[in-house]
């Protein structure tokens, strides 16, 4: 499995638009993590699973999502919720409830990767407006059955970060 997972692009359309057509094709499914600040319907956000951040205004779309992608279950909120700034205690909790085997989250900002009992926490920072580090960032996620890669990347694709975690 294969994933693109981006966060607060604070209205920035460019940003997503562009990577959705970079990833078109090579990825299984491509997640925003909330405050797009676009309507549900926007063209931008047709090829994201996106979630509603607290800076979007449009209801339509949800505050979390649970997804089974290529066998996996995934969860997408904007983290916002469940004060992730303070703890992932409360998202840890949400997680097991859901069964999520990978939880993407945004709100803070800043770019982070951590599994916990056997689940990936991931935060692919902000594509528009970083907090803690002046690159704007995004996150692939690729999957075997034996690892999980994730790279960091900046707006102008190129690798900031990478962690491997075994399974």
């Amino acid at each position: 499995m294969k994933l693109l997972v981006v966060s607060d692009s604070h209205g920035s359309i460019d940003e997503i638009r562009e990577l959705a057509v970079k990833y078109d094709g090579e990825v299984n499914a491509m997640i925003h993590c909330g405050d797009s600040e676009l309507s549900a319907d926007d063209n931008a956000l047709t090829s994201y699973l996106a979630v509603r951040g607290n800076c979007d205004m449009d209801a339509r779309l949800p505050d979390d999502l649970t997804e089974e992608v290529d066998g996996n279950t995934i969860m997408i909120t904007h983290g916002h919720l469940y004060g992730i700034k303070m703890s992932l205690m409360k998202l840890r909790y949400r997680a097991e409830e859901t069964g999520a085997r990978f939880v993407f989250f945004g709100h803070s900002h800043t770019l982070g990767a951590e599994m916990d009992n056997g689940t990936l926490f991931l935060n692919p920072g902000s594509i528009l407006l970083p907090r803690g580090r002046s690159e704007r960032t995004y996150a692939i996620v690729d999957t075997t059955e034996e690892m999980i890669k994730v790279r960091f990347l900046t707006h102008e694709h190129e690798v900031l970060v990478e962690q491997e975690f075994t399974l």
